[in-house]
C-alpha cells in the first residue's frame, strides 16, 4: 500500500507578493479602509434595528445604509488596486478567490437595496429586511478576510524561516 503524502498548500503570499502588499500604499488604505466600513455597519445596524424595533428613523437608517454601500463600493474599488498590484488581477487571484467571491455577493445585496430604495417599490419594511441579507453577507465576508489575514500572520514567521534557512 502506498503512503499517501499531504501535498504542500501554497502560501497565502509568495516572497514577491509579501514584498509588493508592503510596498503598496494601497494596503494602509485598505487598512484604514475596513475599520472604517465596520464602523459604519455597526451604527448603521443599530439604526436598522432601531428603526424596526420602533418604526421610528428610517430616514437616518436609509441614510446609514447608503452611506455604507458607499463605503463598501470605495473599499471594493481599492481593495481590486491592490489585488492588482499584489498578485497581478484585479478580482479573483488564488489567494482570495472565494472572499472575492462572496464579496461579489455582497455587492449585489447592497446594489440591490440601492436599485430598490430609488424605484420606490419596496415597502419600508421590505428594504430594511433587504438591507440586513446585505450585512449578513458582509459579516460572513468580513469573517472571511480577517481568517485569511490571520493565516497570513501565522504563515510570515514559518516562511521567514524557510527563506533563512534557504540562504
Amino acid at each position: 500500500m502506498q503512503s499517501v503524502e499531504p501535498t504542500a498548500r501554497r502560501p497565502l503570499y509568495t516572497q514577491a507578493e509579501r514584498a509588493r502588499r508592503d510596498a503598496s500604499p494601497w494596503t494602509l488604505v485598505q487598512g484604514i479602509l475596513a475599520p472604517v466600513q465596520f464602523v459604519v455597519f455597526l451604527v448603521s445596524l443599530g439604526l436598522v434595528i432601531r428603526y424596526l424595533a420602533t418604526d421610528t428613523g428610517y430616514a437616518v437608517a436609509t441614510a446609514s445604509i447608503v452611506a455604507k454601500t458607499f463605503v463598501l463600493y470605495t473599499i471594493m474599488v481599492t481593495g481590486a488596486v491592490w489585488e492588482k498590484v499584489v498578485f497581478g488581477r484585479y478580482l479573483f487571484a488564488q489567494a482570495f478567490f472565494w472572499e472575492d467571491v462572496f464579496s461579489v455577493l455582497v455587492l449585489a445585496l447592497h446594489t440591490g437595496y440601492l436599485i430598490a430604495l430609488w424605484s420606490g417599490s419596496w415597502s419600508p419594511t421590505s428594504l430594511m429586511a433587504l438591507a440586513l441579507a446585505a450585512y449578513a453577507a458582509y459579516v460572513i465576508n468580513a469573517a472571511q478576510f480577517v481568517l485569511k489575514l490571520r493565516a497570513a500572520r501565522l504563515e510570515a514567521p514559518a516562511q521567514a524561516a524557510s527563506i533563512g534557512a534557504q540562504t
